[in-house]
């Protein structure tokens, strides 16, 4: 089995704007006024982007790579609200896209949305809401976040060969941004809020996934944890990861928050994916950050057997240019190759760049 795990994937604000109907490109930021600017500083640096694209032009080369591997099923986290409200939360930047622009996802066939993340509530309830009616009239499936807090814990389920299925739990942890108050109510709408620490939240998710698992399922708990920038792994994560595998038998993390890609752990031969990265942002003109590159990105294929024992990982790279994924160079593949290869190390693990200009990883 192979599956296409992505990291934060940011459709709102200059995505939204170039796609075919924008929402108002009125924000409400401290350093920019209009969504506007953040299409005119990325193409000051890279020259024009078209407007009204068609809805698979963000996806750029990435979409023939997909297709190529044949992949059983496409997860990314959606760090963007999918909504038409006005009525914004005051935390500095809020992301949302028109759900007239929801074909953008439907180009690329992603079969589940995470939205446990600190974006989701950007717009409040109403616009969470709204995300949730969107995404399910398309038939896409959505994990981490719901109208009350049994429809937030509720995994995503996606269908596959033989009756089989994946199982797709998501949780969002402080450390990542994500507030305490957007946890959802027994009575109102929210995200499915962990600590991050091994508490009673930790439990009680691993005995979630225990009640709820059938035989031959594959089993994935998707997190949003930790902060932006930075390779470091906090102690926290590991445990959490560990515990996720060891207690509930998880058989892949799939991690995400970081704008950049992070080590990868190989735990009881289940895989840790402690951070993919960003995969589509509009930060392409945003100064700041140089060492880590944020304008090469990955998707990331992970390959299990039949148990779910890992079989491979392959890191995809690309390089955001005029908000579209472009296939990285040679030069751009072995700096993300001896990067994440330095990472990696720390963790039992490597990445190799092979002779066919692949980021694979390895057992060290």
């Amino acid at each position: 089995m192979k599956f296409l795990l992505a990291g934060d994937v940011m459709l709102g604000r200059g995505i939204d704007q170039i796609l075919p109907s924008p929402v108002p490109p009125e924000i409400h930021e401290g350093y920019c006024t209009s969504a506007l600017d953040y299409v005119a500083l990325a193409e000051h640096r890279n020259g024009p982007i078209p407007r009204q694209v068609a809805p698979d032009y963000v996806w750029g080369d990435l979409l023939t790579e997909m297709d190529e591997r044949r992949l059983d099923r496409r997860i990314i986290n959606l760090e963007t609200a999918i909504t038409l409200s006005e009525r914004y939360v005051p935390k500095g930047i809020n992301y949302r896209m028109n759900p007239a622009n929801l074909s953008c996802l439907g180009a690329a066939r992603i079969d589940c949305c995470v939205l446990a993340n600190n974006h989701v509530l950007d717009w409040g309830p109403e616009g969470l809401e709204e995300t949730l009616d969107t995404l399910e009239g398309a038939r896409i499936s959505v994990a981490g976040a719901g109208r009350d807090a049994r429809e937030a814990a509720t995994p995503a389920t996606l269908r596959l060969e033989r009756g089989r299925r994946l199982v797709v739990h998501a949780v969002g942890c402080p450390s990542s941004g994500v507030p305490g108050e957007w946890a959802a109510r027994a009575d109102g709408p929210g995200v499915h809020f962990l600590t991050g620490h091994m508490d009673d939240s930790a439990w009680e998710l691993a005995d979630r996934i225990t009640q709820d698992r059938r035989p031959g399922d594959i089993v994935a708990v998707s997190v949003h944890w930790g902060g932006n920038w930075g390779y470091e792994i906090g102690q926290e994560e590991r445990e959490l990861a560990h515990f996720l595998i060891e207690e509930a038998h998880v058989d892949f993390v799939h991690g995400h928050s970081s704008h950049h890609p992070k080590g990868i752990e190989i735990h009881r031969d289940r895989a840790i994916l402690y951070g993919c990265g960003d995969l589509i942002n509009d930060y392409e003109g945003i100064s700041g950050h140089a060492a880590f590159r944020p304008d090469l990105v990955c998707a990331l294929v992970l390959g299990l057997e039949a148990d779910g024992t890992f079989t491979g990982v392959e890191l995809l790279p690309y390089r955001l240019r005029r908000f579209r994924l472009e296939r990285a160079g040679e030069e751009e593949r072995h700096w993300l190759s001896g990067t994440l290869d330095r990472e990696c190390r720390r963790l039992g693990t490597g990445v190799v760049l092979d002779t066919e200009g692949r980021l694979v990883l390895v057992r060290r």
